[in-house]
């Protein structure tokens, strides 16, 4: 066999690797690669997991993570605002026949 690279078997993807099974330069298993937006197996494992307790911590049902939403703002104002600012969008948008009005939010703390 040659230095170069050892081809598959015939039948099989054409997979080709050098001579101490690493794969030659600019050829892979999978040319295509992965898709853009594909979410690692892990990763969507753990969201799925934190939206659960999410749900049940709220008291389960069709309407337990906002629940659990509902508790945390009343127990924890701030660091539920910072997650509130991280999802809500960044640009807000209107036209003339539906224009947007903005309110003034403020947090006042009281001792």
């Amino acid at each position: 066999m040659s230095d170069q690279a050892i081809e598959a078997v015939a039948g099989e993807p054409e997979i080709i690797r050098s001579e101490d099974g690493k794969f030659v330069p600019g050829k892979s298993a999978n040319p295509a690669g992965k898709p853009k937006g594909t979410v690692n197996k892990t990763t969507q494992l753990l969201k799925d997991a934190i939206l659960l307790a999410a749900q049940r911590a709220g008291g389960g049902g069709e309407d337990g993570i906002a629940n659990y939403l509902v508790e945390q703002a009343e127990k924890n104002p701030g660091p539920f605002m910072s997650l509130l600012g991280k999802v809500l969008p960044m640009t807000v948008a209107g036209d003339a026949e539906n224009p947007v009005f903005i309110a003034k939010i403020e947090r006042v703390i009281t001792k």
